[in-house]
């Protein structure tokens, strides 16, 4: 790793390795298939996480039950008779870190987990609570960061945690086939044995799942080069509420034939079905990655530093990350993280991956020299070790952690025109004064995406007045949107009409009503009162 100053003084040149593809075609048999669970390296992000109580969301939140029956005993039995006593999990010790999410902003009050291992599994279990009018959450790592991942209430909570088996890579396609809960992190080492990635990448990657990933298209770090999972997805299998599997399992790059349902699923957060399958299209594995961690003197300078990046580095630009000089502090003090810059007002992360290591390593030299000596960068470092990478990413992807230990987190993502991307920051922080221990902004400048926090000691309703709906009132004035990438969940169904039409709105009501006529998947969850 190098430190740069006021001018270039060279790249160490850095490869990683190259991981040689296997077979042309994979295919794992159900008994032998690959476990792909959660990776030690998942910090906070994690349903089984200690988490102190936090009040109850209907409670908070004033949020009137549904219509949907309690759990019985008749009930439990047949759980217990489907999936055995060990997969029908009870009891509120037990079920704590999957009835709270882990902000520990939101928790739920259900009594049972069911943890099915198979798509016919999920299909029984959704057509029993169809017919018996009981309420599910469907939930996977339960990283979510607006509430829909965790109940409301007593949901019955389905677990994908169990159906973590990839069953195909073919590697002369690229297209991976595996249940919905294979972790994201576990996946992507996987693939990597074929020279492939997965085309997502984001903080929680340990602990998340590629099916909950699915369900909240989720964006990520490298949205940037590899575009949402709208794209990059090739096929779903999903349960509907009634118990009906719907295979749009398709693998083919090119498929024209009729409406394209997948994309039912692909972002509507378990309200139309439960995803238990899903074929993803895979970039091959970069060979050559480097990454620059840079300091800036002015917002400005940041938009024209990410502007010089387009035009220069092109097509071996994988991602771009801004933090601001808050959120820095935030992540130094709290984890204790050193950052290798000294202290500037904002910050970038410009990763590079491609194929060959010098054509790379002379393009990053011409950019750095570049915006160097112009003065849009005042200070920098090239990283092209893994190890080294991983320390410089880690200021970027355990900001959200860092935040959590200041108390309590209010935490919007947001999509802005750039121009306007960092004003919200300025004019939030003005707004709120002190009343909050800290307003910090960072995220995916590459694609518009602004993290917008703030903190404070303990939850307090007067700030979150304060806030909503002012933030999006803020956002809808200049055409953004309210959710970027994390969903509506439970936080944000009510204030959707900031950025959709009431056309809009009611034809996403009647499209539930049609595919979940009684309501019970996902309940209080993306769509308003």
């Amino acid at each position: 790793m190098i430190i740069i100053k006021t001018r270039m003084l060279g790249l160490i040149r850095g490869r990683m390795m190259s991981v040689m593809a296997g077979r042309v075609l994979t295919a794992l048999p159900r008994s032998k298939a690959r476990l792909l669970t959660s990776h030690p390296s998942q910090h906070l992000h994690s349903a089984s996480s200690s988490c102190q109580k936090c009040e109850l969301t209907s409670k908070r939140y004033n949020v009137q039950r549904g219509k949907f029956s309690a759990v019985s005993e008749h009930d439990l039995k047949f759980f217990q008779e489907l999936l055995g006593s060990h997969r029908t999990v009870l009891g509120e010790e037990e079920l704590e870190g999957h009835n709270t999410d882990w902000l520990r902003t939101v928790r739920g009050a259900s009594s049972v987990l069911l943890k099915p291992k198979t798509t016919e599994e999920v299909s029984a279990i959704l057509s029993y609570c169809d017919q018996h009018q009981l309420a599910v959450c469907p939930q996977g790592g339960n990283t979510g960061l607006v509430g829909g991942s965790v109940p409301v209430f007593d949901e019955v909570i389905v677990s994908t945690a169990l159906m973590n088996q990839v069953e195909s890579v073919d590697t002369w396609s690229g297209v991976v086939t595996c249940q919905a809960g294979c972790v994201l992190e576990a996946l992507d080492q996987h693939v990597a044995q074929y020279g492939l990635m997965i085309p997502l990448d984001l903080g929680a990657k340990g602990s998340c799942h590629i099916g909950g990933n699915v369900s909240t298209n989720a964006g990520g770090l490298r949205l940037l080069r590899y575009g949402s999972l709208h794209g990059s997805v090739l096929g779903v299998e999903a349960v509907l509420a009634s118990g009906e599997v719907v295979d749009c399992m398709s693998a083919m790059k090119k498929d024209n034939t009729g409406y394209d349902l997948k994309h039912l699923f692909i972002g509507s957060e378990g309200t139309l079905g439960l995803v238990t399958k899903v074929a993803i299209n895979c970039p091959p594995r970069p060979a050559a990655v480097s990454l620059a961690f840079l300091g800036l003197q002015s917002f400005d300078n940041v938009l024209k530093t990410f502007k010089a990046a387009k035009d220069q580095l092109g097509e071996i630009l994988s991602s771009c990350e801004f933090i601001d000089q808050s959120s820095m502090e935030c992540v130094e003090g709290n984890l204790k993280i050193k950052s290798p810059l000294d202290e500037y007002p904002y910050y970038m992360l410009l990763e590079t991956s491609g194929s060959n290591g010098d054509h790379d390593e002379e393009k990053l030299n011409n950019f750095l020299e570049s915006t160097l000596g112009s003065g849009l960068v005042s200070d920098g470092t090239v990283a092209t070790e893994p190890s080294k990478m991983a320390n410089i990413w880690a200021l970027r992807e355990r900001i959200a952690e860092a935040l959590i230990l200041d108390g309590y987190t209010y935490k919007y993502d947001i999509s802005l025109p750039l121009p306007h991307f960092y004003k919200l920051v300025e004019d939030m922080r003005e707004h709120l004064g002190s009343n909050v221990v800290r307003c910090c902004g960072y995220g995916h400048v590459g694609d518009g995406n602004l993290h917008l926090n703030f903190t404070s000691r303990q939850y307090e309703k007067e700030i979150l007045e304060r806030i909503e709906p002012a933030v999006y009132e803020w956002t809808s004035q200049v055409n953004g949107s309210i959710s970027a990438e994390h969903g509506l969940g439970f936080k944000k169904r009510n204030y959707i009409h900031y950025s959709k039409s009431l056309g809009a709105i009611n034809l996403m009501k009647q499209m539930k009503k049609l595919m979940d006529p009684n309501g019970i998947l996902n309940p209080y969850k993306v769509l308003p009162d």
